[in-house]
């Protein structure tokens, strides 16, 4: 898997521009929210339901043999951007404890509603597993 950042561009924060894969397996992870294994959602809060659905997309991914740095994309679609703005330092720690250093390619796409209510964020992934 190698970053592609252009020459001249300033850095990253976060995520990578592009990454360029050859070779593996690919999984393609339908949207996550935050809910449990049996479709429960246990907070209303953002923060803890970005780890539940970062950890969603986990298993999955698990399932086809893969770990978190084998994630090459993921897009977010969130209903609540002031509650994003005011927990980034949060979500921050979620991706930490979950991804570790790991950055891939990410979108972050504000919408006026997810299907699966209470539902605040939602989070879909490509990954390459080799």
């Amino acid at each position: 898997m190698d970053i592609l950042h252009p020459k001249g561009w300033a850095p990253a924060i976060g995520y990578a521009n592009g990454i360029a894969v050859s070779g593996g397996k690919l999984v393609f992870i339908a949207g996550q929210v935050g809910w449990d294994a049996e479709q429960k959602f246990h907070s209303e809060a953002l923060a803890p339901q970005f780890e539940q659905a970062l950890k969603n997309v986990l298993a999955v991914l698990a399932e086809a043999g893969g770990k978190p740095e084998h994630i090459c994309r993921i897009t977010a679609f969130c209903c609540d951007k002031p509650a994003y703005l005011a927990a980034r330092k949060d979500l921050g720690r979620v991706w930490k404890d979950l991804m570790g250093k790991h950055f891939p390619c990410m979108s972050m796409i504000f919408v006026s509603d997810l299907l699966d209510s209470p539902g605040k964020i939602e989070l879909e992934a490509t990954a390459v597993v080799p």
